[in-house]
């Protein structure tokens, strides 16, 4: 039963009382009776005209001091927002409340209660697969150009490249390289066809040499005994044995041969001129259409790895990522003073947003009391304190009706 319900029961059980004993013959226990019905209505009526003065006026009588709520409206706005500003709300409990949190911990908390549920990880992979296939990557060509070629562009390639070079003078890749050369001179030199070439051009230019006297006619004679495949036989043989001696470790010639390797290849990465030109180059091919066609595809390539292994690991429950959030959690762990730095800044943030933003309760608070009409605003206090208030007419009612009792046996004594 509603307290409206009950508190108006009482008084109509008062009135009804009070009327039922005027027609009762007089006896001491029916003037008792009526003293107490007579008080309790008294009562009743008193604190009934009380409770409804704060919220309307009685009977819609205008009685001064009634509709004590609404007349003093903005009295009660403004202290409600006092009230939460500077005592229910105020800033210092607040900072207080924020200080005695640690954001990580409780972060990571959730995180694990919600990792560690197969259906939230089988979400997170299909919406991060939904992603990842939707990805753009022909719009990230160009900007990936354009990144690449300010890099280069912008880049000191002299001090790199110095080190490269050390380096790989260090690993003996020099040597390595000379090596590769020779080997592939040497395959090329045993073929056929060079021998065929070599003995060619080597009767060419043994007919545009000019002699006279008696060298002339041994150079001619020398000419006439050999033709193209013995020259080619012949300069083929040296070229190869030549390659041997070359390949030979300890050859002298060899190490003249990677010195000047060394020295040239140094000059060349101290050479800003021909390094300028290299960069140029560089940006040039990094521009042309054929690199964002690559690019586009080695990108392309990648979301669809990216996407199977993401779908691989759906299908299997989220095993990896659940492996993948514990491996970085641990990590994280491990970092004591990097998790105390960022509670200590995440806190900070969030003291200095409400110090910043802690007038705004007050405008929420208002503005949301202003949006309200006279009766909604009555009507949502009466639903919030009016069951207590009207507990108060049952009590008036039932101690009119007792103090009554006790008057009226007072009276007869």
């Amino acid at each position: 039963m509603k307290s409206r319900n009950l508190a108006t029961i009482s008084l109509a059980v008062m009135a009804c009382g009070f009327l039922f004993t005027l027609f009762l013959p007089d006896h001491w226990s029916v003037e008792l009776l009526r003293g107490g019905f007579e008080a309790g209505l008294v009562g009743g009526i008193a604190d009934w005209f009380a409770v409804t003065a704060l919220f309307r006026h009685p009977l819609g009588l205008k009685i001064p001091h009634t509709s004590l709520l609404l007349k003093n409206r903005d009295k009660i706005v403004q202290s409600l927002i006092s009230a939460m500003e500077n005592e229910l709300l105020n800033k210092a409990s607040i900072e207080n409340k924020l200080r005695s949190i640690r954001f990580v911990s409780l972060g990571s908390g959730l995180l694990l209660k919600l990792m560690a549920r197969k259906q939230v990880r089988a979400g997170i992979l299909r919406q991060l697969g939904d992603a990842v296939r939707r990805l753009p990557v022909e719009q990230a060509v160009p900007h990936l150009q354009r990144a690449l070629a300010g890099y280069i562009r912008d880049a000191e390639l002299g001090a790199p490249a110095e080190q490269i070079a050390t380096r790989l003078m260090n690993d003996r890749k020099d040597v390595a390289a000379l090596d590769y050369a020779l080997d592939g001179i040497a395959k090329w030199s045993g073929r056929p066809e060079t021998r065929s070439m070599l003995g060619q051009i080597a009767a060419g230019k043994l007919a545009e040499v000019k002699l006279g006297g008696l060298k002339g006619m041994a150079f001619q004679a020398f000419v006439g005994f050999m033709d193209e495949d013995m020259l080619g036989e012949m300069l083929q043989g040296m070229l190869i044995s030549g390659i041997r001696d070359f390949q030979d470790g300890d050859n002298p010639h060899r190490e003249e041969i990677l010195r000047e390797l060394r020295v040239a290849l140094f000059q060349l990465v101290s050479d800003e001129a021909k390094l300028g030109l290299f960069k140029a180059w560089a940006v040039s091919a990094i521009q042309e259409e054929g690199t964002a066609v690559f690019l586009q595809s080695q990108l392309e390539s990648l979301r669809t790895k990216a996407a199977g292994l993401i779908e691989e690991d759906r299908n299997t429950g989220g095993r990896k990522l659940f492996a993948l959030y514990a491996l970085l959690v641990r990590r994280i762990a491990a970092e004591e003073a990097w998790v105390q730095a960022a509670e200590e800044k995440l806190r900070g943030s969030l003291i200095t947003f409400v110090t910043a933003n802690h007038y705004r309760i007050g405008i929420l608070v208002k503005e949301n009391l202003d949006q309200m009409d006279d009766a909604t605003l009555v009507n949502m206090l009466e639903e919030k304190i009016g069951k207590d208030l009207q507990w108060i007419r049952v009590n008036g009612a039932v101690c009119g009706f007792a103090v009554g009792l006790v008057l009226s046996l007072i009276q007869m004594i």
